[in-house]
């Protein structure tokens, strides 16, 4: 096969217009695939000689010129030309211009319709190990950062508005718990993924006696695809893999939010190190928080392969259609702005000074132990809403008075319930606020460290 003829271009009278041929062609972006194309073809070759379709002499020869385009193609040292279309046609003209003729026989009892469909599977796979495996080491990283804060008091926010004291230690683990939720989510998509689809051809199978069993044993395929057509037409994979990765990114993002707030001098909780910050072009006393804004911002990039793909499938009429060479570039792009951002954190979050006494400060304003003296009365035997009420009484008191609970006289608390003693002042302590917090799952020294140990079991 020559570097401009087709391998479909037998019924064809005349060329492709060359516009149409550098419209159409994905080896610009697909040619990434090409370890998992040659895996595929080679574990394809060897059940074409197994099955007597072509015979073992023939299989070694095309094995041995697979490997050494394989080799080519990793040192940068195989030709592409334009009218190759893709990485499958591409490794098929590079064959057989080595092996000959025999080259031509690899593709006996496939289409590129469920070729690229085993492409996709076994890169993805490999994919979502090293993703499992930057994510556990982000969750590390949150651990650590956990056990050294784990006596940092933050206020604890609802609506942006300061609500309860908790432990800095608790923030982090509730990341960590996101991440897990992550990795399960990404196993959970593992198991679709992991599918064999080779051997269905374009879209009815063939009448050629290939062995599907035994291909799915060479590439560690636990299951088999059942159903021709849904086998190329099938990108929910695709759709799930990227709808995991959002949320990820969701929650990175979201840790990325709150870094950028911190940071800022309105808030003073923390310092970005140098390494993970930038100046500006103009203003000499910035220090900008850029690697966090940018994680933020290509979360809505992910959000929009998302889309693309999801839109992209929405009207197809079964079985396979060239709008599905669209599922690569938005998967791609996915898988490689999820594993930046990841591993960019990972360095970030290790490079984060906290300033604890500012943390604690703000921790004791607004009126964030109130819940604690609400549930004093309660202990009390005063029913929660009526208990709820007291409090906030008291609150507005305080705001009309210009001063904090802390600030009170017992005599001024009794004013609005007669039954306060001096304990109720113990609620006010923040310390004592967090460590009341026993209930599993809550932000006590002793919830927190009691969760830490579970996780370090677990890992």
């Amino acid at each position: 096969m020559n570097k401009t003829q087709k391998p479909w271009g037998g019924r064809f009278q005349a060329d492709t217009d060359r516009e149409v041929e550098a419209f159409t062609s994905s080896l610009a972006f697909d040619q990434r695939l090409f370890h998992h194309d040659i895996i595929g073809s080679i574990a394809h070759a060897k059940m074409l000689a197994r099955q007597g379709i072509i015979t073992k002499r023939e299989a070694k020869i095309i094995i041995l010129g697979l490997q050494d385009i394989h080799s080519d193609i990793a040192q940068g040292e195989a030709v592409f030309y334009p009218g190759d279309e893709d990485i499958h046609m591409a490794v098929e003209r590079l064959l057989i211009e080595q092996v000959g003729e025999v080259g031509g026989k690899l593709h006996t009892g496939r289409s590129r319709n469920d070729q690229i469909a085993l492409d996709l599977r076994l890169y993805l796979r490999e994919e979502l190990k090293e993703i499992d495996e930057l994510t556990q080491v982000f969750q590390g990283v949150l651990q650590q950062l956990a056990r050294q804060e784990s006596k940092t008091i933050i206020p604890g926010y609802t609506h942006l508005q300061k609500a309860q004291p908790v432990l800095l230690a608790h923030y982090f683990l509730a990341y960590w718990e996101m991440l897990e939720r992550d990795r399960g989510r990404f196993a959970d998509c593992y198991k679709r993924v992991n599918v064999l689809p080779l051997g269905v051809a374009a879209l009815a199978g063939t009448g050629l006696p290939l062995d599907r069993a035994y291909v799915a044993k060479l590439l560690a395929f636990p299951v088999i695809s059942r159903n021709s057509l849904d086998t190329v037409a099938d990108r929910d994979f695709v759709a799930e893999f990227i709808f995991c990765a959002s949320l990820t990114m969701m929650h990175l993002s979201r840790l990325c939010e709150d870094m950028i707030i911190w940071s800022s001098g309105e808030f003073g909780f923390i310092e970005i190190g140098d390494a993970f910050t930038t100046g500006s072009s103009i203003m000499p006393q910035k220090k900008n928080p850029d690697v966090a804004e940018l994680v933020r911002g290509k979360t809505a990039r992910v959000y929009g392969n998302l889309m693309a793909v999801l839109t992209m499938l929405k009207a197809l009429p079964m079985s396979y259609n060239r709008d599905l060479q669209e599922d690569k570039e938005p998967l791609f792009d996915t898988i490689d702005t999820l594993k930046a951002s990841m591993s960019v954190l990972t360095g970030m979050m290790q490079n984060v000074q906290f300033h604890r006494a500012r943390m604690l400060e703000e921790a004791g304003r607004g009126f964030s132990t109130a819940t604690d003296v609400a549930e004093y009365l309660v202990i009390k035997g005063v029913p929660f809403r009526e208990a709820h009420g007291i409090v906030g009484r008291i609150v507005r008191f305080c705001l009309d008075q210009g001063k904090a609970m802390t600030d009170l006289k017992l005599e001024e608390m009794r004013r609005f319930y007669g039954g306060f003693e001096d304990d109720v002042f113990q609620c006010l302590d923040l310390e004592n606020s967090v460590k009341r917090k026993k209930v599993l799952g809550g932000t006590s020294h002793e919830a927190v460290a009691a969760r830490l140990m579970e996780m370090e079991k677990q890992s």
